[in-house]
């Protein structure tokens, strides 16, 4: 994700980010200014004057296409603040179940136990996240899991099977396995609606009605702009079409908040603030 000031008017304007989507729009602005050339040339050149097209119909169009445009935006945020409210939730639970384990007792194989389990199951989880990635090299530790068909499940179910050994020899109380097993369902609940995002895609009709509805108002302008703007009409519905399409592909990269894009959530570090506490929690004192 990336980390900036948000006070700093001009470095925001000026960021490499945006010079990244304009290189990725580039091709379809020409595209775009071609098409507008063409018209312009027709009307200026051939018809000797431009047609006298009324732009009330592209008005309510764009305020139609701003609603939209809103929906969208505001759709995809809540889907990356609901992953990123899920992966805090986690950081919280993962901290009280190592405090848990560390004041209930049962010795130092316990608490090793929990310290791998815990990093482990949130590791698992971020790379259950990003099915499209490169696997990556499993610990020694995780080999037995990485074969598992749903690998956070079999670390959550590992945790489990050693809490209820515990408490089934009398190390720990019912009311303390209890404890550490809501900890462990709340984890389970995290692991299922970071799922419920990964797997519900904006629906097809939707996405597919925006980007059609984009690309006749885009396609359309030329027509309704030489009248008024001339030859300038070219510059000026590139940077209309540069604008609307910007967002729309902003609301694509931020709706699935797990992959590795740049504003994507920071997976990797909150695995590492998970391990540093978990690590400090059960290996203090």
């Amino acid at each position: 994700m990336i980390q900036y000031n948000p006070k700093s008017w001009f470095s925001l304007i000026f960021h490499a980010y945006s010079r990244q989507v304009f290189r990725k729009l580039f091709p379809a602005m020409l595209a775009v200014a071609a098409l507008t050339a063409g018209v312009c040339y027709v009307e200026l050149e051939v018809f000797e004057e431009p047609m006298e097209v009324s732009n009330v119909v592209h008005s309510l169009l764009g305020f139609v296409l701003s609603l939209f445009l809103v929906f969208r935006t505001n759709t995809a945020y809540d889907r990356w603040w609901e992953g990123r409210k899920q992966w805090g939730a986690l950081v919280n639970v993962s901290r009280t179940l190592a405090m848990r384990v560390r004041e209930f007792g049962g010795g130092p194989e316990v608490r090793a136990f929990f310290q791998t389990h815990i990093p482990s199951f949130v590791d698992a989880l971020r790379d259950h996240l990003r099915p499209a990635q490169p696997e990556q090299l499993a610990r020694p530790e995780a080999e037995s899991f990485a074969r598992a068909n749903h690998a956070p499940n079999a670390w959550a179910q590992a945790m489990e099977r050693e809490a209820a050994r515990l408490a089934s020899n009398g190390t720990w109380t019912a009311q303390q396995h209890w404890l550490v097993s809501q900890n462990l369902e709340r984890m389970v609940d995290i692991l299922g609606a970071c799922e419920r995002i990964l797997k519900t895609p904006i629906p097809y009709s939707y996405s597919m009605f925006m980007k059609k509805f984009i690309f006749i108002y885009v396609v359309t302008l030329p027509i309704g702009f030489v009248s008024t703007f001339q030859w300038w009409s070219i510059p000026v519905v590139s940077l209309v079409f540069y604008i609307l399409v910007s967002i729309e592909l902003i609301a694509e990269e931020i709706e699935d908040p797990f992959g590795v894009d740049e504003n994507d959530l920071p997976l990797d570090g909150l695995c590492a603030t998970i391990r540093a506490n978990t690590d400090e929690i059960l290996t203090r004192g």
